[in-house]
């Protein structure tokens, strides 16, 4: 198998850092009890091919996986419907290019890109608009509209900002 493997520089994440991935966790694993959905952290691989044909290993911060029957251990093949990065100043460049476009070309629906130091999310969406799928920006939540923080795809699931910012000073 030829895998496309990027090893990137990875500095030790924080403790702010994974727990915006606790607090989104734990938010919302009750939520999706009894359904097909289950949310998982960021031990979790998926494998895709991109656009060249390019085997590709993506290890997000948080996902949502409602195609749970693609499961190779801890690897899945069938992409999430839903992802989360939260930044880090290693890995922002990687989490706004690459990544973003490759869970494009997944097309998984809905990527949110929180910033913990700015206490910002940002919600991108899949759209079909054109010949190929992009993400927009539909818009970026801060204290100040803090209300509209919502997970666009899954309208029945629950979580506040500041659930999602918990303890992060």
């Amino acid at each position: 198998m030829d895998w496309n493997l990027k090893i990137t520089d990875m500095e030790g994440h924080t403790p702010e850092h994974s727990s915006v991935i606790v607090n989104f966790i734990a938010a919302i694993r009750q939520q999706l009890k009894n359904s097909t959905c289950y949310v998982y952290s960021d031990n979790i691989q998926y494998h895709f091919k991109d656009n060249q044909g390019n085997n590709r290993i993506i290890i997000p911060d948080a996902s949502i996986n409602c195609r749970t029957k693609s499961r190779r251990g801890n690897t899945f093949t069938d992409a999430p419907r839903f992802v989360m990065e939260v930044l880090s100043p290693s890995t922002e460049k990687y989490d706004r290019t690459e990544k973003m476009q490759l869970y494009c070309e997944q097309e998984i629906e809905e990527y949110w890109i929180v910033d913990w130091r700015k206490k910002t999310v940002e919600m991108y969406e899949l759209d079909y608009e054109g010949e190929i799928p992009k993400y927009y920006l539909q818009k970026t939540i801060t204290e100040e509209n803090k209300e509209e923080l919502q997970i666009l795809h899954f309208p029945r699931i629950k979580i506040t900002f500041d659930e999602l910012f918990e303890e992060i000073d």
